[in-house]
């Protein structure tokens, strides 16, 4: 008996601590200052992948926020099977980015590397990077105009190249704000961005 309660026991402890690998949304949203803050290393991956692809570090939070509002397990919401019952979901898309699976694994192949997970904010914020970075040289967007990246984001460089964003005002309203968000963002990191950095060096960040 002593035995399968120390067996519970160890299970119980192992869930435990797998829950808590699960990392939970900041709890201030709207500041890029106190995410930083809250979420050790986060700065660390968003300038990592700055650095890699050219994207700034606020258009990517921009972009982050409006898709999963930092939840790493976000899914979209699934469809209404006569108005009540829920079927399937709208899409395959997961994690920080909202990716889908196929585009997943393209940005695996091309630059993210095997282990990449849609559910890790270093990876999320490298695909998100990745990805504004191949608008760039698909679609000739500007590294740092968020409102045009997010219309190739959401409608794929093919689509943004047809202009399939132009019959989808909310998609544009949507666009506007996620550049607001991303000006939001840069009048933040300019009053804390040093200080990120030099914190950036501590060994047990």
């Amino acid at each position: 008996m002593s035995e399968r309660r120390w067996r519970l026991g160890g299970v119980c402890l192992l869930l435990l601590m797998l829950t808590g690998c699960i990392s939970s949304p900041p709890q201030r949203l709207t500041n890029a200052c106190h995410i930083f803050d809250e979420k050790k290393g986060w700065y660390k991956d968003a300038r990592k992948s700055q650095d890699r692809w050219g994207v700034p570090v606020p258009v990517m939070l921009a972009f982050m926020y409006q898709e999963s509002r930092f939840q790493a397990k976000a899914k979209p919401p699934r469809r209404k099977i006569l108005w009540v019952i829920p079927g399937p979901r709208l899409s395959n898309a997961y994690g920080y980015s909202q990716a889908k699976k196929e585009t997943w694994e393209w940005y695996k192949r091309e630059a993210g590397g095997w282990g990449a997970d849609r559910d890790d904010f270093g990876d999320a914020i490298d695909f998100i990077g990745w990805y504004n970075h191949t608008s760039h040289r698909r679609n000739k967007i500007a590294k740092n105009d968020a409102y045009r990246l997010y219309l190739a984001y959401h409608e794929g460089h093919g689509g943004y190249a047809r202009g399939s964003y132009r019959r989808k005002p909310w998609l544009q309203k949507v666009a506007r704000k996620v550049a607001d968000r991303s000006a939001s963002y840069t009048h933040q990191l300019q009053g804390c961005e040093k200080r990120l950095q030099r914190s950036d060096w501590w060994p047990f960040w």
